[in-house]
């Protein structure tokens, strides 16, 4: 399992850990892999910290960090300081729409939380003016090699800053037609983003869309992402052209994934069937478990989530009480999650799932020649 991008960033394996957790990007890249943290909800100054303690504890592996620079969203291009932009999009928010984000959590006992906690209203980094500056933390730190976008192409500028620092840009993709700007933008890794995958995806089935990207990226180097759950997938993946693979969902039950107990058990007890996509939370379609809180936004008479980043302004408070009080938010909490979570049946640690994956392709790459040799 050795393709060009493990030389270029110097890993063992083409496999791409996506993840909030600082502890899972160590263990993946120690293990060979290569741990990508998300960024979007640290500021500038909690980044800088979980940066730290990875440069800290990771050796000397490389690592990259993700961030959210959408193509579109509300506000865009009107404001480049980010309190002046959070300021005018807080004004954008609707009432109605906090006053029924606040019953639906009260009614299912959620405890509120300090005023000086709560995350309601919050703009975290959904826009560039709030992204930019955590491309800036993640580029001091040496071991960071390279630098992702989850939605949409990154700004020009972002493009010639990193590769300007001699770092690699990746962005994330639902169709080809994206796929196309991105390498026309000067994107070093395409990543394709089946609409299996937890989080923002598209509407077309990764089998479908690997192909696609990959013929409408080259030369690019393509990932491919979404359900990737098993070895055999990323002999699949690999064997329609693409240089590796990116999981998110994979890692979210690992020994090192901060997440709550019980907040593992769901995923744990989970069917494919129990996702889907919603627009509840960040105002784009996100693929995540389905709850009572998906279930709210789409009764009639609910109101209709607002664009990023006002819907997340409204969610937030949501997350952040789930956070703090876990066992009773469960009914309610956003849990971004792909298809791929029926194979999460039990928690190991990320080592292990990295030398799991890659006992499976060996077995699947077997499997294929002695089938090509009988022929």
């Amino acid at each position: 399992m050795h393709t060009p991008l493990c030389d270029q960033l110097d890993i063992e394996f083409p496999i791409f850990a996506f993840t909030h957790c600082r502890d899972v990007v160590v263990a993946v890249s120690k293990a060979g892999g290569f741990g990508v943290l998300g960024a979007v909800g640290f500021s500038p100054e909690q980044l800088e910290i979980e940066l730290n303690w990875i440069d800290e504890h990771i050796g000397d592996r490389p690592y990259g960090v993700d961030v959210v620079i959408p193509g579109k969203y509300e506000g865009m291009g009107t404001e480049d300081d980010p309190e002046k932009l959070a300021e005018m999009l807080r004004a954008m928010v609707p009432q109605g729409h906090l006053d029924f984000a606040k019953k639906v959590l009260a009614d299912h006992g959620v405890p509120e939380l300090p005023d000086a906690d709560s995350n309601s209203l919050r703009l975290l980094g959904w826009t560039e003016a709030t992204a930019t500056p955590q491309v800036d933390v993640a580029l001091g730190h040496d071991k960071m090699r390279l630098i992702a976008n989850a939605l949409g192409t990154p700004p020009a500028d972002v493009i010639e800053h990193i590769k300007a620092s001699g770092r690699m840009v990746a962005a994330l993709c639902g169709s080809a037609h994206q796929a196309a700007k991105h390498r026309d933008a000067g994107v070093d890794i395409i990543i394709a983003q089946g609409t299996e995958g937890g989080g923002h995806t598209g509407e077309v089935g990764s089998l479908v869309l690997w192909p696609q990207v990959i013929a409408a990226a080259a030369p690019t180097p393509v990932l491919a992402a979404g359900g990737i759950g098993s070895g055999g997938q990323i002999a699949a993946a690999l064997a329609l052209g693409a240089q590796g693979v990116w999981a998110g969902s994979l890692w979210l039950t690992v020994e090192e994934s901060d997440l709550p107990p019980a907040q593992k058990e769901q995923l744990l007890k989970a069917e494919s069937r129990d996702t889907t996509r919603s627009r509840s939370v960040t105002g784009k379609p996100c693929r995540m478990l389905r709850n009572d809180w998906t279930e709210a936004w789409e009764q009639e008479g609910s109101p209709d989530p607002l664009p990023m980043p006002l819907q997340y302004m409204v969610s937030g408070d949501m997350v952040a009480r789930s956070h703090q009080y876990p066992e009773k938010a469960l009914d309610v909490m956003f849990n971004p999650v792909g298809q791929v979570v029926a194979q999460l049946t039990d928690v190991r640690k990320s080592r292990d799932v990295i030398l799991r994956l890659v006992d499976e392709y060996l077995e699947a790459v077997d499997r294929l020649t002695r089938l090509g040799a009988s022929v």
